[in-house]
């Protein structure tokens, strides 16, 4: 074996992959945030009286959960200006990462909501409440206990999704990694760093969201 590694080629581009690393952390953060928002209203048309918007919902969540999601990239950036409707590669990363996350979230969302009681949707009523006001007081927090660690999970699994929309050249970290690459030939060192920032931010990530668990969901159920 002749080949020699060279990390140190690297240094002169660490506030590159710095910058890159808040990059993908904002991406993930805003699509995820903007995704749990997308899940909220998509449970609330599934549980809505009005037939056509339950099967928008449902149409919605099974076409976003039943194609890869580098397609639905391509779809946005690449096919959507065959309509007139074109976007940058920022943009169109974040919009289909949101309407990722938001169907994943809306099955998360669905499955918390279904853990609350019956009991208590009836009490909500008897108050006189209106049925969005019974979703957001009474259903939605104490759904949120339930379904904590499978939102946290799907931050982590959106960080590490950006990855793929480094094919439409939108600028994060494993695009950053390929423009060093292309510049200094050195794939293995690029590469082994990227991943091992990968490693690092979402370990950091899962422990975080993990004593948020233990400070403020770890109370006994009743």
């Amino acid at each position: 074996m002749t080949y020699k590694f060279d990390f140190a080629a690297l240094l002169p581009y660490w506030p590159q992959l710095l910058h890159a690393c808040l990059l993908t952390l904002w991406l993930a953060a805003t699509a995820v945030v903007c995704g749990f928002v997308i899940g909220v209203f998509t449970v609330m048309a599934r549980r809505s009286g009005v037939s056509a918007l339950r099967a928008v919902a449902l149409t919605y969540i099974e076409i976003i959960r039943n194609t890869p999601f580098l397609v639905q990239v391509f779809f946005i950036f690449f096919g959507l200006p065959s309509l007139g409707i074109s976007f940058t590669p920022w943009t169109a990363a974040f919009l289909a990462l949101s309407l990722n996350c938001g169907a994943f979230s809306a099955e998360i969302i669905r499955g918390g909501v279904d853990a609350i009681p019956r009991g208590q949707f009836e009490a909500g009523a008897a108050l006189g409440l209106r049925p969005l006001q019974v979703f957001r007081y009474i259903v939605l927090k104490p759904a949120l206990r339930v379904i904590y660690p499978a939102l946290s999970g799907q931050f982590v699994l959106a960080l590490l999704t950006t990855s793929i929309v480094s094919s439409i050249s939108a600028e994060e970290l494993t695009s950053t990694a390929q423009l060093i690459d292309s510049d200094i030939f050195r794939s293995f060192e690029v590469y082994i760093t990227a991943t091992l920032l990968y490693f690092v931010l979402s370990t950091i990530f899962s422990l975080l969201f993990k004593g948020i668990d233990r400070v403020f969901f770890s109370y006994p159920i009743k």
